[in-house]
This record gives structure tokens, C-alpha cells and sequence, in this order.
């Protein structure tokens, strides 16, 4: 019988590989299912057998923490060097888009609350 491993909605392409990579390093069976056409279906490894779930999960964990905290430093070292994402970061990039979608924005607002706001 399968089990359900790991979700993969909204997980990045790296690390989804990466997590596919360990699993067949550790001779661990598993197929994937994707979420479809329109996305309804839910993206995720499963277990072929249920007996390794112990072993996948405690690699899996491993794995994780070992990402967050590559993760974190990479941010931390980006953040030290002036590189990390600011939003004054994102307006000099982009100055357009980003008065655009700060138009948008305001427009949607003014829209919304206009009729709660006039006396």
C-alpha cells in the first residue's frame, strides 16, 4: 500500500530534485503524482512501501533542516553583501511595475471602500 510522503504544491524545482535524488540514493520506491491539467490534482511523492516510510521521513527531515539552514545563511550572507530582495531593491529594478502595480493597488482600494467612506 502507498503512503503519502511529501506534498510538492509550491515547492521550487531545485529542491523538489534534490528530494528525488536522495530518495533514489537511499533505494527508497516512490512515484510522483503531478497536479494535472488546471492544477486540482495534489503534486506529491508517494511511498510504494509503507515499511520505509520511518527511513524516507527521518531523510526527508535530515534534508530539510540541512536546506533551512543553507537557505538562511545564503540570505544572511546576500543581506550582509547588499544584495537581498528590498523593496527599495525591487523599485530600482523595476520602476515601472512596481508605480504600476502600486496604481493598481490604490485603484482596487480607492474602489473597495469609496462607498464606506462617503458621508
Amino acid at each position: 500500500m502507498t503512503k503519502l510522503l511529501f506534498r510538492m504544491r509550491h515547492v521550487p524545482d531545485d529542491e523538489a530534485q534534490e528530494v528525488r535524488t536522495l530518495l533514489e540514493q537511499n533505494n527508497i520506491g516512490f512515484f510522483e503524482t503531478f497536479p494535472g491539467n488546471w492544477g486540482i490534482s495534489m503534486p506529491a511523492l508517494w511511498l510504494k512501501d509503507k515499511d520505509q516510510y520511518a527511513e524516507a521521513r527521518d531523510l526527508l527531515d535530515a534534508y530539510q533542516d540541512d536546506r533551512r539552514q543553507r537557505m538562511q545563511s545564503e540570505y544572511q550572507a546576500s543581506k550582509q553583501h547588499g544584495e537581498a530582495k528590498t523593496t527599495w531593491r525591487a523599485f530600482k529594478e523595476s520602476p515601472i511595475r512596481f508605480i504600476s502595480y502600486f496604481t493598481l493597488i490604490a485603484i482596487v482600494l480607492y474602489l473597495s471602500l469609496r462607498f464606506f467612506l462617503s458621508f
